[in-house]
């Protein structure tokens, strides 16, 4: 099974690869189509040049990777994906031999907590609209999707973790609550400005309080993605649990 996470970004997709990784059965990958979107943009993101030097694959020589991506002594692949990065250029073949899931977050607390590292950013950066777009494209491919939130997971991991191994066809697996502190072999050279945080971590953190109160710009970035982000509330894995 090849497990295609669909994330934007600030939105636990990192603590999420951290959870597969710990499966004696999974290896996994951190934003694969990171250096050919940078690229193909020509965006100044943090670290751009490190990251640049460390992903010189073209994108189809990405795609490639992904579908031949299960080593041979793992079973199973979970690819970390930022939605944002699928921009024209960026290829959707490898989709269909994935399980698509797709990962979402309220806006106002991704705009809050991606802001303090970018203050630049725009709707385009944070991928609410691209997220909702891949998505109906995986509908079309003839699948569905599978739509879990990082609130849920934050405020009953084993529960949901247990829920979302259900929905793909997996055994849950107890580890998959814990990892070691510390950069991890298996992140992105971009960690240093972007993991620093997460490193000191072995689990996922506990249920978030209230809402981020948000102004100007960043507050008209939340009312602006808000209406993607509502396309995926009713379709959560909570939800379909509680019907």
């Amino acid at each position: 099974m090849k497990v295609a996470m669909w994330s934007g970004p600030r939105n636990l997709s990192t603590a999420m690869m951290y959870s597969f990784a710990q499966r004696a059965d999974f290896s996994v990958l951190d934003e694969p189509f990171y250096g050919p979107y940078l690229r193909l943009t020509g965006l100044d993101h943090p670290m751009r040049d490190v990251v640049l030097e460390d992903r010189t694959e073209d994108a189809v020589a990405v795609e490639q990777s992904l579908i031949n991506s299960i080593p041979d002594v793992k079973t199973h692949a979970y690819h970390k994906h930022m939605c944002q990065h699928m921009i024209d250029g960026i290829p959707r073949g490898f989709m269909s031999d994935c399980v698509n899931v797709f990962l979402i977050r309220h806006p106002a607390r991704v705009v809050a907590s991606f802001a303090k590292g970018y203050p630049e950013l725009t709707a385009d950066d944070i991928g609410f609209d691209a997220q909702a777009e891949l998505f109906d494209h995986v509908l079309a491919l003839g699948q569905s999707p599978v739509v879990i939130d990082s609130a849920d997971i934050r405020d009953d991991p084993e529960g949901m973790l247990r829920a979302l191994c259900e929905t793909i066809g997996l055994d849950f697996d107890p580890s998959m609550l814990s990892w070691p502190a510390g950069p991890k072999p298996y992140d992105g050279v971009w960690a240093p400005h972007w993991y620093t945080s997460l490193h000191a971590t072995t689990g996922f953190a506990g249920p978030e309080g209230p809402l981020p109160e948000l102004m100007g710009h960043l507050e008209e970035l939340v009312d602006q993605t808000m209406p993607a982000f509502q396309k995926f509330e009713a379709k959560k894995i909570s939800q379909i649990v509680k019907l």
